[in-house]
């Protein structure tokens, strides 16, 4: 048998044409310690940082760390069955997370993985958990109110869509309260809520979660948990990817509010998280860089201009005080990077006013921009009635004759004080806020007893949706005040039917 060249060479062509090459080029390292969720590897020269690096058990790490013979990588998950000697391989990607509404209804942990039994999540879009914060041009001053639907809050720390403001106080204060009955009043105004839980019990999310469930509020809702028995590099990531699922939604055109409930933890796990990875440690044993890790958060917090879509992602992001010093050194920080405070105190917690807000440390630098042009005219003196009430008060427990007008300021800050109390998950309609302050800022409710002031309003809302209708229509649909007469016209009406405890 023999093959002349000619059919050699065709063959030799034939076989050059099918040639196909798959060079699968990856940069593998080696585990060269190991412990505490954290893992130093060798031989990652082209690892990025804040890269998803994984490990031979599958399990994923992030790069943190960048030195000139090693790359600190902090552990997403289980390190147990990590030891020394493993490969531990680049992904090339930086670390993400999924987004987009089939999240809504869902609690996920700090991955985005569903954690509540009910089966995967079907996402394709992912976003990075850090990007850079919108630029000044892309953004526009707050003028949308947020309704939080708290008396105290709406009349005198009003939040705009956009906003950054900071709740602070103790622990056991009603911080957490606060921002539930938040995000239940967001029911019918176009919001989506994320709930960043960072940690806290895994029992007490569940209760979280099944309130939020009761009231409806749920359907509109993520609820992001990095549990107290979670490892540190999920507290500490659990707000970056909050926010991240966030500007999902706020960068096509829709309107968002994040809690983060609370950045104290946050900053406690990115401490531990430093001193392992060997990090000098700054003031107060905290990291030099704390702060950045606060303000790159909080920044991403914009009322987007109108060209980028008008969306918005409000922040309400929580620390805990110790002893109420709201001058120590996280709260301070935090305080310096948002747009304003609610200062929740104990003694007036402990005393029976709840919400606990104390109005002379609260403040929002929004301000009446936040506020519908009827909570601004009823609202405006409120603070100062309150700030003088207080100083009265003081003043009143060391002698007992009093002037009548000194009687009258005493007594009309007593109703102040009542009116602005609300009971636990029952926020209220701006309408109905409106028509109690302009009850109380009118002398209305100064002949009725202290102890009457909330059966008073619960009946007077009560009765004006049933006969006012219209009214309360008009301040919801416009934002503005009605004429005097009609809204005196209102209420003087309803007195006339409420019967005090006394009569």
């Amino acid at each position: 048998m023999s093959i002349n060249a000619e059919e050699i060479s065709k063959l030799i062509k034939q076989q050059i044409e099918n040639f196909e090459t798959d060079i699968e080029v990856s940069d593998v390292g080696t585990v060269i310690e190991i412990g505490d969720g954290i893992a130093r590897a060798h031989g990652l020269e082209n690892a990025m940082a804040g890269e998803l690096l994984e490990f031979e058990n599958g399990v994923m790490g992030l790069a943190q760390n960048l030195e000139e013979s090693n790359v600190g990588i902090v552990i997403l998950g289980e390190f147990t069955d990590i030891k020394e000697g493993d490969e531990v391989r680049r992904t090339g990607r930086i670390m993400q997370v999924p987004v987009g509404e089939e999240l809504l209804g869902r609690v996920v942990n700090t991955l985005g993985q569903p954690i509540d039994g009910q089966g995967p999540i079907n996402t394709t879009k992912t976003r990075p958990i850090e990007a850079a914060a919108p630029g000044v041009m892309d953004r526009q001053s707050v003028f949308e109110p947020l309704q939080t639907g708290i008396k105290a809050i709406d009349a005198l720390v009003p939040i705009g869509r956009g906003q950054r403001e900071l709740i602070i106080g103790d622990r056991q204060t009603g911080k957490t309260t606060v921002a539930i009955d938040t995000i239940i009043n967001q029911k019918d105004q176009d919001m989506i809520c994320i709930y960043v839980a960072i940690g806290q019990k895994e029992s007490t999310v569940r209760s979280t979660v099944e309130v939020l469930r009761r009231y409806g509020a749920l359907d509109y809702t993520i609820v992001v948990s990095a549990g107290a028995s979670d490892p540190a590099p999920s507290l500490y990531l659990a707000p970056y990817a909050g926010v991240a699922m966030g500007e999902e939604f706020m960068y096509n055109g829709k309107h968002v509010l994040v809690v983060y409930d609370d950045l104290s933890k946050q900053a406690t796990a990115y401490r531990e998280l430093s001193l392992l990875l060997r990090r000098p440690p700054g003031r107060e044993a905290f990291p030099g860089d704390v702060f950045y890790l606060h303000s790159r958060l909080l920044e991403r917090a914009a009322k987007l201009s109108d060209a980028k879509g008008g969306g918005s992602l409000t922040a309400l992001p929580f620390v805990e005080t110790q002893a109420g010093d709201i001058s120590a050194y996280i709260p301070t920080n935090v305080i310096s990077i948002t747009d304003g405070q609610i200062f929740l105190q104990s003694d007036l917690f402990f005393s029976g006013v709840r919400p606990a807000i104390n109005p002379g440390l609260s403040v929002s630098r929004v301000g009446g921009d936040a506020q519908i042009k009827a909570m601004k005219k009823v609202a405006g003196t409120l603070r100062l009635d309150l700030a003088s009430f207080r100083e009265l008060e003081a003043f009143s427990q060391f002698g007992s004759d009093l002037d009548a007008a000194t009687q009258a300021k005493l007594n009309r800050g007593e109703r102040t004080v009542e009116v602005l109390k609300q009971g636990l998950h029952k926020p209220l309609a701006v309408e109905n806020q409106v028509m109690i302050i302009y009850a109380l800022t009118k002398g209305f409710l100064d002949d009725i007893p202290v102890e009457d002031i909330v059966r008073f309003e619960e009946e007077m809302n009560i009765w004006l949706a049933t006969n006012e209708s219209e009214l309360l229509e008009e301040i919801r649909t416009t934002g503005q005040l009605p004429d005097a007469e009609k809204m005196d016209g209102a209420v003087t009406a309803f007195k006339n039917t409420f019967l005090p405890s006394n009569a």
